[in-house]
């Protein structure tokens, strides 16, 4: 039998001849040959750009998975394979796939656009975004970047941004301080008012307008709680809580005006022994007072 003879002799079962074979397993080899050394130069090339490996990693990945489709889809189609209806609905199937697995991401792309029209937050204010609260350093177009005062990088999807309440911090150009401190009951409200009220007006950072205040909030089991109330630019509120919370207790340590603190007495309790028995000793603590004074390290809201 002759070469050429074996060469159009077809296969059993089948319709492929050995020639057609051949040819099919030849280009089958040679695409992933060819498949392999594409990916190569697409990856040494990429390299040299500043894309972090990952995306590198992600994108060669990417490429060879679509090559060696094509190869196989080459290979079949030489072999006299009707591949265009499968080409169809394996493309209508990653259709479906990729709009299933990428609508978090245009989700994301359409808030990240809805954000910076309308710009709820912007670059160097501080937020609180989605529970997390930090600086804004970016508002890219799928996720938000916060920068904690602890030097933390929160990254948040556009989706959580928008979808979200948003408390801006800086936006406006003033806003209220507030200080939290408890006085005793046999302190004098009316003085301890007043001094809280200069140590407000005094201040060069205290706005004049609104004019500052202080509210009595509570009367508690142990202490009436007031709270100071003053404005001041959105800049200096911490050096003006600073301010207020140290000059508050050294004015109301020189005036004498109490600071209730946390207090308990411990009572030693001898007990006689027994006939017989051992001499013991006994702690009794009770409180004889109900003295639990809360001292308030002047908390800040």
């Amino acid at each position: 039998m002759s070469f050429e003879t074996i060469m159009k002799q077809v296969i059993p079962y089948t319709e492929i001849t050995v020639s057609r074979l051949i040819f099919a397993v030849i280009m089958l080899f040679m695409g992933f040959i060819l498949s392999k050394y594409i990916i190569l130069v697409f990856r040494r090339g990429i390299q040299k750009t500043k894309i972090p490996d990952l995306t590198v990693q992600f994108l060669t990945h990417f490429l060879s998975i679509i090559l060696y489709v094509i190869v196989i889809l080459i290979f079949l189609k030489s072999l006299n394979f009707d591949v265009d209806s499968y080409i169809v609905g394996v493309s209508a199937a990653i259709g479906i796939v990729l709009g299933l697995g990428l609508q978090d991401t245009f989700t994301n792309l359409t808030a990240g656009v809805c954000v910076a029209a309308i710009r709820p937050i912007d670059t160097g204010e501080m937020v609180t975004v989605n529970g997390q609260t930090g600086k804004v350093r970016s508002v890219g177009i799928m996720s938000t970047e916060l920068l904690t005062l602890d030097n933390q990088l929160i990254t948040i999807p556009n989706k959580l941004v928008w979808g979200s309440s948003i408390v801006n911090m800086t936006r406006m150009p003033t806003r209220r301080v507030s200080v939290d401190v408890g006085i005793s009951y046999s302190s004098s409200l009316e003085k301890a008012t007043e001094i809280a009220l200069n140590i407000m007006k005094t201040h060069p950072l205290v706005l004049k307008e609104p004019e500052p205040a202080v509210v009595t909030t509570e009367l508690a089991n142990s202490s009436i709680n007031l709270q100071l109330r003053a404005w001041a630019k959105t800049g200096e509120m911490v050096t003006v809580k600073n301010d207020l919370v140290a000059g508050i207790f050294d004015a109301y340590t020189k005036e004498g005006i109490e600071i209730p603190f946390p207090q308990m007495d411990i009572n030693i309790k001898e007990i006689k022994p027994k006939e017989g028995g051992k001499h013991t000793m006994e702690q009794d603590m009770t409180v004889q007072e109900e003295k639990i004074l809360l001292e308030e390290k002047c908390n800040v809201e």
